[in-house]
């Protein structure tokens, strides 16, 4: 397999990839587009064939968010316990889509639902990607109070992954909106500290500090762009690199 690099010095060969929720609406602005899932899969396949074990983390915003559910008066743990229900939707449309590409995928529960995927089970996960599957974690952490950035920040340290992907609608991190500023200037690399006194809408901050905390780099991409995964892992694309 051919090493890759994505400028901190170190070839990577496990990575997490998470996307959100959202990303898999594709333009009708709600639920799940199956084209767009489709053509993620691909994205996916790409880097895959590349020889790098993945480990993905979806969000479930696209059906339902527990935060949104709570700001409209329902109680906050229902809220999220539904919105990790989302999430494992989500999976299983992608697993379907990654399984339909000749791809063995597993979608891994943080609540058991054994009619439908596997329990987490961290050493069985490991054994899933020694054995070049695509796992996709779902439901979270199985607590509410979580986002699925810190659920994709706490499997990326269990799986002892290299580098945290996340692919977003633009090509890394601004000082502020690039679809609402034409002056807004991309960090081609930030520290941790600078991301969380800046507020900058990379991760929460509990994602934040807990990447810190295990060295855990955050690669911010475009997912939007055609090839965009693949030529990030080659070191050609563009994005930013959230370290040190």
């Amino acid at each position: 397999m051919q090493d890759q690099d994505t400028g901190g010095g170190k070839p990577l060969r496990r990575v997490m990839l998470k996307i959100s929720g959202e990303a898999l609406m594709g333009p009708q602005g709600f639920g799940l587009h199956p084209p767009t899932v489709e053509r993620i899969a691909r994205e996916v396949q790409s880097v895959h064939e590349m020889g790098v074990e993945i480990c993905m983390v979806i969000g479930g915003g696209n059906i339902f968010r527990g935060l949104q559910g709570s700001a409209q008066g329902m109680e906050r743990t229902t809220a999220d316990y539904m919105g990790m229900l989302a999430t494992v939707m989500n999976a299983l449309a992608m697993q379907g889509a990654m399984e339909s590409l000749g791809i063995h995928t597993r979608v891994i529960s943080a609540i058991p639902m054994d009619q439908v995927c596997e329990p987490y089970i961290r050493r069985r996960a490991v054994r899933h990607l020694e054995k070049k599957r695509v796992v996709i974690f779902a439901a979270g952490t199985g607590n509410p109070y979580f986002t699925t950035d810190t659920a994709a920040t706490l499997r990326a340290s269990e799986m002892s992954c290299q580098a945290i992907f996340k692919g977003t609608k633009v090509d890394g991190v601004y000082d502020k909106d690039p679809e609402k500023h034409d002056d807004a200037v991309r960090y081609d690399t930030i520290t941790y500290d600078e991301v969380l006194q800046k507020h900058l809408k990379v991760m929460d901050a509990s994602a934040i500090a807990l990447a810190r905390e295990n060295g855990l780099p955050i690669i911010v991409f475009s997912l939007d762009a055609e090839g965009g995964f693949k030529s990030i892992l080659a070191g050609t694309g563009v994005c930013t690199r959230v370290d040190g």
